[in-house]
């Protein structure tokens, strides 16, 4: 069980990270330079990243996190004494919550709304603007969720390395 759990975890912590990374790079500059972009350009190029994610690569990445998160967890609560499956336990919901819940019910959303307007559109410069105030900010807690994530699994490896 021990080689498992290890393995998930790691997993996740890989997984989180990897979207951690991503989520911070796009709060970080990606989006400042779309926003410095006039609406119709920086609109359709943001129109074309949301297409375009979808990928095998990143939805294995973001789904596999999720799976070994779940996975990792419920073998941590069934060995709660097993040192660091609190972190673990963390991690999941982290993780589950701050990546996965958030993107659906909040950046997804948004992204469908800016799907549904055309670049060339006059309405198109007041909902880039509402779409950049809107969408920042659950990006922002996306990086933060997947960073502690990121942490609460290596902490929790580290302690079950220790108790070795």
């Amino acid at each position: 069980m021990t080689n498992l759990f290890n393995l998930l975890i790691l997993l996740a912590a890989l997984g989180s990270g990897l979207l951690s990374g991503l989520f911070f790079t796009f709060s970080n500059f990606v989006m400042k330079a779309l926003a410095k972009l006039p609406a119709n350009q920086g609109s359709s190029a943001m129109q074309s990243i949301n297409v375009t994610i979808i990928n095998p690569g990143f939805l294995t990445v973001f789904f596999g996190t999720a799976l070994c998160s779940v996975a990792a967890a419920v073998l941590g609560i069934q060995n709660w004494d097993h040192p660091g499956a609190g972190w673990v336990l963390g991690g999941a919901v982290l993780y589950l919550v701050g990546c996965m819940v958030v993107t659906f019910c909040c950046n997804v959303p948004l992204n469908n709304e800016l799907a549904a307007v055309a670049p060339e559109s006059p309405a198109m410069s007041a909902k880039w603007k509402a779409y950049l105030a809107s969408w920042m900010p659950w990006n922002h807690l996306r990086t933060i969720a997947t960073f502690l994530a990121t942490a609460s699994f290596v902490i929790a490896l580290f302690k079950l390395g220790a108790a070795s």
